[in-house]
């Protein structure tokens, strides 16, 4: 896939988004992208002990050699990251990450779109956990439905949503 570049009313002064398959020379400033959007998910759940805060270099090196994705830059500067892998028939998309100041401004939203454009998937799966209840609206405007709770023994749950994505 192609870059492309996104501006959805080009009346507006808005930046220009270019959404690009994610490569291996991405991964630094997709890791420091993901901390900074993921503590605002640590304050809500009061821990930084979660896998996007506590994932090394290595490791997301590693995982981008198995899986796809996307990045969202603004004049250069990467402002957004999501990943995914499809499984039997299904894409499963995890670690959209958006930078702090750039949340809101629907980057999230294209980023998701363009995930699931690019897969021949019949349904797309995500998780949140259920206290986040912006990802939620989020999810649940661009279609996505909630599927599964899974409590997490806590008081709080991961909450799985899923969305069709071929007619059929």
């Amino acid at each position: 896939m192609n870059a492309e570049a996104v501006n959805e009313d080009p009346s507006r002064t808005r930046p220009e988004i270019v959404i690009s398959p994610i490569g291996d020379e991405d991964a630094g400033e997709v890791l420091t992208v993901q901390r900074a959007a993921f503590v605002s998910e640590a304050a809500i759940y009061g821990s930084v002990d979660m896998p996007p805060l506590t994932q090394t270099l290595s490791e997301l090196e590693a995982e981008l050699r198995t899986e796809s994705g996307m990045t969202a830059r603004i004049d250069g500067r990467l402002v957004g990251a999501i990943r995914y892998v499809e499984k039997d028939g299904l894409l499963l998309i995890g670690r959209i990450a958006i930078a702090p100041d750039m949340q809101g401004e629907g980057i999230g939203r294209l980023l998701l779109e363009s995930a699931e454009k690019a897969s021949g998937a019949g349904v797309a799966e995500l998780f949140t956990g259920s206290l986040s209840e912006a990802n939620i609206r989020l999810y649940e405007s661009c279609g996505y439905e909630e599927h599964e709770r899974v409590p997490d023994g806590d008081g709080t749950a991961q909450v799985f949503l899923r969305k069709n994505l071929r007619a059929g």
